[in-house]
């Protein structure tokens, strides 16, 4: 799915698929437009597509595998690509991108846990050669024939 083939939904249509009304989305490509520089090779997916990508794993949570599979990129390519957006739209404060909640001050009381990680030596049985049988090499050969 490449975004000129979503373009042309109606805003709620829009809004359904990626999370964000296209206003929203044309403020955050702006923004991403923004922080990029041009250099080296061209990417494979233009800026729009790398929004649209990045508000889709955002959305249905979907694994990078199959998100690189429908833009017809590698999957690591596929982490960079999310990565640097959010970076770049976390950077901008412009908006606010999903979070885990925040424990709110006061509610939360912490404990204090310390753990003794000092090393403590392990018995072991002392070495000694006394403690073995000793036996010649040729009565075990014996034996064994």
């Amino acid at each position: 799915m490449r975004y000129a083939e979503i373009c042309d939904r109606s805003p709620e249509q829009f809004r359904r698929l990626t999370g964000v009304l296209p206003t929203t989305f044309e403020a955050m490509l702006k923004v991403i437009g923004a922080a990029r520089r041009e250099f080296g090779r061209p990417p494979k997916l233009v800026l729009a597509d790398q929004l649209l990508l990045t508000l889709l794993y955002w959305r249905e949570y979907r694994a990078q595998y199959h998100l690189a599979a429908d833009f017809g990129i590698s999957e690591p390519t596929c982490s960079r690509i999310i990565r640097r957006v959010e970076d770049e739209l976390t950077q901008s404060n412009e908006f606010q991108l999903p979070q885990r909640p925040q424990p709110r001050a006061g509610e939360t009381e912490f404990a204090v846990i310390v753990i003794d990680a000092t090393e403590s030596p392990i018995e072991r049985p002392k070495k000694s050669k006394g403690s073995t049988t000793a036996g010649s090499v040729d009565a075990t050969r014996s034996r064994r024939r």
